[in-house]
């Protein structure tokens, strides 16, 4: 079994940390201050259609669904939201995170993770969500989505992650004018998504990163 340790993070919420990899899921600066501003700021809010498939590479604590199920509660969009992960959370790390302040996060953070895997669940009539127990390597895709949250561990973490192969296949799993975006910000993450055709874009970073990445498909 794998050593998790949950961990607390600048702005209060929770994290979780691995000794054997010596990496955390989200920045030790923020955690819900990060997922907010690469994901819900940089990709949630930049595409503009009335209606969006999310496809989430790495589920993790579920911070990411959690935020944007919140969003589209203000927008009223139609969401269908994919999230692939091989190794889900054991329900005792799950307790010991969701320590939100308010009721409502705290419930749909239970709900999201009671969720079964392997099937669609409506949340509510607007956001659909299917936990996908697969690793990025194995998934076939099926669906073109609008928006990717690209949510791996860090490229020297877990360097099959972030391949020429891999940005491919995220690249087919995109519509036309299709975005994705990461918080890595190397010169070799962005020189592999222009590799497979990707418009890249630097943008600045959250707290404790000088930047983030935006990849538009273009063609």
């Amino acid at each position: 079994m794998i050593d998790i340790k949950p961990i607390t993070t600048g702005d209060g919420s929770k994290s979780l940390y691995l000794p054997e990899m010596n990496e955390t899921y989200h920045s030790k600066f923020g955690a819900k201050t990060e997922s907010e501003y690469v994901f819900i700021r940089a990709g949630y809010q930049y595409v503009t259609t009335s209606q969006i498939r999310i496809l989430e590479v790495g589920f993790g604590t579920g911070l990411n669904v959690l935020l944007t199920y919140m969003a589209h509660l203000k927008d009223k969009r139609k969401i269908y939201y994919e999230s692939l992960e091989k190794y889900p959370l054991p329900q005792r790390i799950i307790k010991e995170i969701n320590n939100y302040k308010e009721i409502e996060l705290r419930q749909m953070f239970k709900q999201l993770h009671d969720a079964p895997w392997q099937q669609k669940i409506a949340l509510t009539e607007t956001f659909v969500l299917y936990k996908n127990k697969i690793d990025l390597l194995d998934y076939e895709v099926g669906t073109c989505f609008d928006l990717i949250y690209f949510d791996a561990f860090a490229p020297d973490k877990q360097p099959e992650m972030w391949t020429e192969k891999l940005f491919e296949k995220m690249y087919m799993a995109l519509n036309k004018n299709g975005v994705l975006v990461t918080y890595s910000a190397k010169g070799s993450v962005r020189r592999t998504m222009q590799a497979v055709g990707f418009a890249v874009e630097r943008l600045p970073g959250p707290p404790g990163k000088r930047e983030m990445l935006r990849a538009v498909k273009v063609s």
